[in-house]
This record gives C-alpha cells, sequence and structure tokens, in this order.
C-alpha cells in the first residue's frame, strides 16, 4: 500500500498544476471578449432600446412637422374662406346699390384685399362702390379699377364724358 500511497502523493502536485492551468485556461477563455448568452440578450436588449428612442425622436419630429403643415394649410384655407365671404357680402352691397345694381363689376379678393374691376356709370358711382366695399367686416383695402362708362350691347365699354 505504500507504492500506491507513494504514487498518489506523487501524482498530487501534477493533478493540483494540472487543475490549476485547466482554470486558468477556462478564465482566459472567458475574458478574450467571448459574451455570455445572458450578456448577449443584455446587449440587444440595450440596443434595441436605444433605436426604439431614436424612432420615437424621429416619429415625434415628423409629428411635429405634420402638424405644422396641417396649421399653414388650414390658414390658407381660412383665408380663403374669408376671402370668399368678403367677394360675397362686397358684391351683395354693390347689387343692393340701385345706381350700382346695372354696373358691370367684378369683385375679387386677396388676403382681405378687395379688387374692383369693371364700368361704373360715372366717377360718383365708381367712388361710391369702393366706399361700400371698404365697410364690409375684414376689409384691409380697396384697389378701385373701375373705370367710367357703360357696357353696350356688344359688351364693349362706351366711355362716359364726364
Amino acid at each position: 500500500m505504500q507504492g500506491t500511497q507513494s504514487a498518489r502523493t506523487r501524482m498530487r502536485p501534477l493533478t493540483i498544476i494540472s487543475a490549476a492551468l485547466l482554470a486558468t485556461t477556462l478564465l482566459a477563455c472567458g475574458k478574450s471578449g467571448d459574451q455570455t448568452a445572458g450578456e448577449k440578450v443584455d446587449a440587444a436588449i440595450a440596443k434595441t432600446q436605444q433605436m426604439g428612442g431614436e424612432i420615437k425622436e424621429g416619429v415625434k419630429s415628423t409629428a411635429a412637422d405634420a402638424a405644422q403643415a396641417t396649421e399653414r394649410m388650414a390658414a390658407d384655407v381660412g383665408d380663403k374662406v374669408k376671402d370668399a365671404a368678403i367677394t360675397s357680402a362686397v358684391a351683395a352691397k354693390l347689387m343692393q346699390d340701385k345706381n350700382l345694381s346695372v354696373a358691370h363689376i367684378d369683385v375679387d379678393t386677396v388676403n382681405g384685399r378687395v379688387v374692383l374691376k369693371g364700368t361704373a356709370p360715372d366717377a360718383t358711382a365708381r367712388e361710391h362702390a369702393q366706399t361700400l366695399a371698404s365697410t364690409v367686416d375684414g376689409v384691409v383695402g380697396v384697389d378701385n379699377q373701375i373705370v367710367d362708362g357703360v357696357v353696350g350691347v356688344d359688351n364693349q365699354i362706351v366711355v362716359s364724358k364726364s
């Protein structure tokens, strides 16, 4: 038995050295940059969260741009509706006036500025048309391009001599 113990005693340092070498090798493998499955999952989750945040910011930015564009379009539509209402109100006032109802006056409105084009029987009627147009709510100015005269049978303007 003594021979067996002696062989075991001699093998003990070799076993210890082999175990230490194996442990060192395993530790070295772990430090070489290899990640465990759990570490890989954690890294993937972190990257996904980062990308999710970037996407969220992109969506916010796009939504803000869309909201601004919608507001601009709504303002444009609102302005066009206001202009149409002003045009209708001015035209109605001109038609109600007995001296202007026979006149051929076109009314157009852009950004609250009314443009009057056509003919009026005389200078007084032309000026009166401008005064009427300027009394309508929302009118910021009147560009009176009405000429004195009447429209003849063949739609030719006959300039009055007033």
